[in-house]
């Protein structure tokens, strides 16, 4: 029996997924060992190769598909079409199929280079949007309270079936029994039929093991997040137990590194996630647990729906305008689209290709929760109604070699799509006394936070940093980050007369990478008042010797602690009580 070309194309795109599939499953597996072994820069380096693991496969599968079909058959819409047929009958009984469709399209953005975006002819839409199948696995393992809350922690702690033991269990235990009776409302801490529910899939991420579900008692619910460290070279330990529905959405945050975690039926994983997280869009829980390609699918299709009901229209975002970016937004979507100008401020001396390697660097490092994850979107095609003119005008005006127009069509050539969040220069303009010191504390520590992942922002201007709805501030562009490793941090020189000081130009030489943190004050704010606030909550950030010594434990190996959750939150280490 000869088969046809299409479906022998169909064949060879499914074996390159399952090529993709079962590495990714290997370095997700091996979290586990990682964490017992507490290898974190192994870790580290896991987490950047999974994500270049995609890009990599898909451009393997592409190369051996040129070399054995005709250019004239993959460059033949109706044989898509009709491998698209195939292909769907191949992945019917499979467990990943939504992947595996995002495999697909991503095979015919390469060959027609994200042109011809048609459900003809790719998954535009899932093949099982109205009756997706249902596998049976049992996702998550349940733990009776019966009224004793330390052995149901206890029983959750050791269903995990670590290798290393707990240093102290029951103190573990204890703790949280503590904390959940303080905490709980009444209805879930002494009823009945209340239970602990986990996800048997432990999540890896970091220095941490994050045992996640829920406490239920009917249709009563609240998540519940269980992170677990190594305390020291003794064993682990429980360090906090989280509850609330905000925080638990903040540990699975856009801004923080993707979870290594099995997900045997991704959907239904995510379906649970969602359960948990009702606020979280789906397309983000998928990239939390490592689909990132697929999260780019679910973005993509929520984002047409979002423009087919016509609330709204995009316009220019809020804030100062970019010296290499024109940022512009869909209000409704909670999402803004940002795109490289054609020409860059003077002061800004890069050219595009330096920009999109910027991006990626953020893409594959640990983003410590405050840095925005990105997706990358070539050729995106929206009507010119769905514009307000002076949007529109303005994208033509500063990058017509990436947005032009074709009949009633806008054309974006490529864009970065991120959450939309309010920038800290207007946040600090509308925020009353207290919320601006909150702030301030907050801008700081992401400041903090990224050096001690080795990243150095570059602009660390108000307008760079964003607020989300949790109040927590992210930084979001990223012309100008470098490795921390990377500067060369000085102490100004004390002028050897007067009048040096009062020069217009430093009477010390400056080099490429110098810089100059006694300066940060001045060139951060404007305001004297926000400057003096800043200084007294982080004096230590204008200090070139602060700076030399997250190097040195940089250049040393050491991989510094981050944690997804409030320090005040962090169970006390010594034995006796709390610190929430």
């Amino acid at each position: 029996m000869t088969l046809s070309p299409a479906y022998r194309l169909a064949a060879t795109i499914l074996h390159g997924f399952d090529e993709y599939r079962s590495r990714f499953k290997q370095i997700t597996l091996d979290a586990r060992r990682r964490f017992q072994d507490a290898a974190w820069r192994e870790a580290q380096q896991a987490s950047a190769e999974r994500i270049d693991l995609y890009q990599q496969k898909v451009d393997e599968t592409l190369a051996r598909v040129r070399r054995t079909f005709e250019h004239d058959i993959l460059t033949h819409c109706e044989c898509w079409r009709e491998a698209k047929h195939h292909y769907s009958q191949l992945i019917d009984q499979r467990l990943d199929y939504e992947l595996a469709e995002t495999y697909f399209n991503s095979m015919f953005c390469s060959i027609f280079h994200h042109r011809h975006i048609r459900d003809d002819w790719m998954f535009v839409y899932s093949s099982r949007a109205g009756a997706p199948h249902h596998s049976g696995i049992e996702l998550c393992r349940h733990h009776p309270v019966e009224g004793d809350w330390a052995q149901a922690i206890r029983a959750a702690l050791s269903g995990a079936d670590f290798e290393v033991p707990f240093v102290d269990i029951e103190r573990c235990s204890d703790l949280a029994q503590q904390f959940l009776e303080a905490n709980l409302p009444a209805s879930l801490c002494d009823g009945e039929n209340v239970e602990v529910e986990l996800l048997k899939s432990v999540f890896y991420r970091n220095k941490g093991a994050y045992l996640v579900g829920r406490i239920v008692n009917g249709e009563e619910q609240v998540p519940l997040v269980l992170p677990i460290l190594h305390e020291d070279d003794r064993g682990l330990r429980l360090d906090t137990v989280v509850i609330e529905p905000d925080e638990v959405s903040i540990i699975f945050s856009f801004t923080r590194v993707y979870f290594q975690v099995d997900a045997t039926v991704p959907g239904e994983f995510v379906n649970y996630l969602q359960v948990l997280m009702p606020d979280k869009p789906i397309s983000e829980l998928y990239a939390a647990i490592g689909f990132f390609k697929h999260g780019k699918s679910e973005f993509f299709r929520a984002l047409n729906h979002q423009i087919a009901r016509r609330e709204d229209k995009f316009i220019i975002a809020p804030g100062v305008r970019g010296m290499v970016m024109a940022v512009f937004m869909l209000p409704s979507h909670r999402t803004v689209f940002k795109i490289i100008k054609d020409r860059f401020d003077p002061s800004k001396d890069m050219s595009r290709d330096n920009v999109r390697d910027k991006y990626s660097l953020v893409k594959r490092h640990d983003r410590v929760g405050r840095m925005a994850d990105t997706q990358e979107f070539s050729y995106l095609v929206s009507r010119r109604d769905h514009f307000d003119p002076d949007c529109l005008e303005e994208l033509l005006r500063v990058a017509p070699s990436t947005v032009y127009l074709k009949d009633d069509k806008v054309i974006i050539k490529h864009c970065y799509t991120e959450r939309m969040m309010t920038p800290l220069n207007l946040y600090i303009e509308q925020c009353d006394e207290d919320e601006m010191r909150a702030v301030l504390k907050d801008y700081g520590n992401a400041i903090k936070q990224m050096a001690a992942a080795n990243i150095f922002p570059g602009d660390m201007l108000l307008k760079n940093f964003g607020v989300t709805r949790h109040g927590r501030v992210i930084f979001y562009d990223y012309d100008e980050v470098c490795y921390l490793t990377e500067c060369n941090f000085r102490h100004i020189p004390e002028p050897l007369y007067p009048e040096q000081e009062l020069a217009d130009e430093p009477w010390y030489s400056v080099g490429p990478n110098d810089i100059f943190p006694e300066e940060f004050g001045p060139f951060l704010f404007a305001d004297v008042r926000l400057r003096k606030l800043f200084y007294e909550l982080h004096s230590e950030l204008f200090d070139a010797d602060y700076w030399k010594g997250l190097q040195q434990a940089i250049n040393h190996g050491q991989v510094i602690d981050v944690y997804p959750y409030r320090n005040k939150q962090r169970f006390s280490r010594e034995p006796g009580g709390l610190t929430w």
